[in-house]
């Protein structure tokens, strides 16, 4: 059965999953590239990058096998408009192709949320689509376009929480950065007693982050 995973969701000590302030020139507002800190020294990223091992790129370890599982066995993602971009309201531009440039790492379809009508688009090996949908419809069509595989939640924070509220996440892995933020987008709001439906399973790594897993409980019949 498709599984809905989340993977790499970096949050602060306070909290906030995203910065204040994003644009074109600051994705993650104004925590900068703070809350992926741990992730760019890896061997994945520099795999994602084209600096993969055979060239003598990036760190193994912990935070790399974390990083690496987020690829596994992934046939379809889910992500909110403001990942692919920094726009909001009607596309006023739709030349925007992400963030991401002409090969972007997914590979697969994408679902794009978003209240705005545009039409899908292939950028490289991964075509868009851009759909406004709730999120169990929005997990039906990702399911139904993985082919069998699991569907990734990309983010933001604010599409992950809506995904938890309405009880469709099967893993959730979370990483807390030590830094504080102080503002941005929190992930956890409303989210009280969320640990009860899932085991969690903690990790600290050498470079001062500490990753948590969350496995979704059995679901009662």
């Amino acid at each position: 059965m498709t599984k809905l995973r989340v993977h790499n969701l970096a949050v602060s000590l306070d909290g906030f999953a995203t910065g204040e302030g994003q644009s074109l020139e600051t994705p993650f507002g104004h925590a900068g590239q703070r809350l992926m800190g741990w992730f760019f020294p890896t061997s994945t990223f520099a795999s994602a990058v084209g600096q993969g091992a055979e060239s003598g790129g990036g760190t193994r370890g912990v935070d790399d096998a974390f990083a690496a599982a987020s690829w596994q066995g992934i046939g379809a993602e889910i992500m909110g408009r403001r990942k692919f971009g920094p726009q909001q309201g009607p596309w006023q531009d739709e030349s925007w192709r992400g963030w991401w440039g002409e090969e972007p790492p997914f590979h697969t379809p994408v679902v794009v949320l978003t209240h705005h009508a545009r039409p899908d688009i292939q950028v490289g090996e991964t075509t868009f689509l851009f759909r406004s949908l709730p999120p169990a419809e929005a997990l039906a069509l990702a399911a139904a376009e993985a082919d069998g595989l699991d569907v990734r939640l990309g983010g933001g924070p604010t599409v992950v929480r809506e995904f938890l509220e309405a009880d469709l996440v099967d893993h959730l892995h979370v990483v807390v950065v030590p830094i504080l933020l102080g503002r941005g987008v929190r992930l956890w709001e409303g989210l009280e007693g969320l640990e009860e439906r899932f085991t969690v399973e903690v990790t600290a790594s050498p470079s001062g982050v500490v990753h948590y897993v969350f496995t979704r409980l059995p679901r009662s019949r």
